[in-house]
């Protein structure tokens, strides 16, 4: 059952989409050399599923709003890319797999060429077949392996339902700062150590330990005639506001609906979350509380605001080429002991049993561990996707909660003007901090099963298949 009073956001979206109905978004490219196609499809789960985010189990009661997937198919002279945003914790390989698959029969894309991502929402399902974790606190339910096996088939479906859509279309691009949202949240101490989210107003913190990432890139699509057909939103925030037992796609949600609301008819609007592995909401200078359905509405209205922004600033973007390259990257385990694995089994059997509570750094380590040791020193063989078109757009995708550093480097390094970060995406193997983070330890670095120097080796690999793209003829 809703239970989320949305009355007030909608009155909001209303007064914004009459407001700003006058505003034409500029086109580009001629209708002949591009088209797209844009769809949504429900993926919010039954009542009673085990939620994702925590260390600890807790089934859904209800549903606070629901959760989409949503996909984009692009085609240029024969070639098609698909990119997919869910609305959920995160990307499994398996479910990756499987849904590739289904896509390429169905639509006739091929699997290298589908992009897929999730926002990181703290309030949906457990995604199944990524380690002892998930099976611990409910990943191995009757309801939990049902919901993931009817994942791929959906995700094909709103993937071929955007492909029957595909259309003459234009694209138009802008961007926006957005200062007042996104905080780096590993703070140096006094002491000399580095914390991770210490409480409002402590006395002890010195600074923050990193930056932020405040641009917000927005794609506009619209057909050649100026008709609103999608909306891409990339910004960098861990989307974990609401809590609680319900249901919702977070700040995420409440964007996608003001957008969509302003940009009016069956316009869609997808949100890519960019390195945000060590950036969330919480302003430990301000005391005020920042938990629950009200801050996702705050958060989200204010970046739908940085959309509207943004929308004055949209230019028409250059060159009529649709390209995608990926590298299956190899990324170094973290080095663990004897030692270090009976104690995490020690830490999971209790977990498992409930007779006793472990440290919460203690049940990280051990979940770590186990996952570490199960790989009998194998690497992780992860993916670095890009997608691009014309000489302006690209769209680099990272296998896991990558540091806002790296995707900062990603930046930089690119030879694309407007160059999307979509983490989370096609598998993820969790924290991917910075070298530099890991001699500071705290929560991501005990968390990272993947060793020192990984994150920069995707930068490489991401940089190399930008210049290659943008090489290309």
């Amino acid at each position: 059952m809703r239970s989320r009073s949305l009355s007030s956001r909608k009155s909001v979206a209303f007064l914004l989409a009459g407001f700003t109905s006058c505003l034409a978004l500029p086109g580009i490219l001629d209708a002949a050399e591009l088209r797209v196609g844009a769809a949504q499809i429900k993926i919010t789960p039954p009542d009673g599923i085990p939620m994702a985010g925590y260390y600890n189990e807790r089934g859904s009661e209800g549903v606070l709003d629901d959760l989409f997937a949503r996909a984009l198919v692009f085609e240029k002279d024969g070639t098609k890319a698909a990119m997919v945003t869910l609305d959920l914790i995160t990307t499994s390989a398996p479910m990756v797999e499987a849904t590739r698959k289904a896509v390429q029969e169905q639509t006739g894309i091929p699997t290298e060429h589908v992009l897929i991502t999730a926002s990181h929402t703290h309030t949906a399902p457990i995604i199944t077949g990524r380690g002892p974790r998930d099976n611990v606190f409910g990943g191995g339910k009757d309801i939990t392996r049902q919901y993931n096996a009817t994942l791929p088939g959906l995700i094909a479906e709103c993937v071929e339902q955007a492909q029957v859509r595909l259309a003459p279309a234009a694209i138009s691009l802008g961007r926006a700062t957005e200062k007042n949202l996104a905080f780096n949240r590993r703070f140096f101490l006094k002491d000399g150590s580095v914390a991770w989210n210490p409480r409002k107003l402590d006395p002890n913190i010195v600074e923050p330990a990193g930056p932020v990432d405040p641009e917000v890139l927005v794609l506009a699509v619209n057909d050649p005639k100026g008709k609103p057909l999608a909306t891409l939103v990339n910004f960098a925030l861990h989307p974990d506001t609401v809590g609680g037992s319900r249901i919702s796609a977070d700040y995420p949600g409440v964007m996608a609906g003001l957008v969509g609301a302003w940009r009016g008819g069956e316009s869609v609007t997808l949100f890519a979350n960019g390195a945000c592995g060590n950036i969330n909401h919480r302003d430990v200078n301000w005391e005020a509380p920042q938990k629950g359905p009200g801050e996702a509405t705050r958060i989200g209205t204010i970046l739908a605001a940085s959309v509207f922004k943004a929308a004055r600033e949209l230019k028409p973007a250059s060159g009529d080429q649709l390209r995608v390259a990926r590298e299956v990257v190899k990324l170094p385990l973290p080095a663990i002991t004897p030692e270090q694995v009976q104690k995490a089994t020690a830490i999971m059997q209790e977990v498992i049993s409930g007779e006793k509570k472990p440290a919460f750094l203690d049940q990280v380590d051990a979940f770590k561990v186990v996952d570490v040791e199960g790989r009998k020193g194998a690497p992780w063989e992860v993916e670095v996707q890009v997608i691009t078109l014309g000489n302006e757009v690209a769209v680099v995708s990272l296998p896991g909660e990558i540091f806002v550093e790296l995707g900062l480097d990603i930046k930089k390094l690119s030879p694309f003007k407007h160059t999307f970060i979509a983490e989370l995406a096609n598998g993820s193997i969790g924290y991917i901090p910075t070298k530099r983070a890991y001699g500071q330890g705290a929560y991501e670095v005990v968390s990272a099963r993947c060793a020192a120097g990984s994150g920069e080796i995707l930068v490489e690999a991401a940089a190399r298949l930008l210049q290659k793209l943008k090489a290309a003829k």
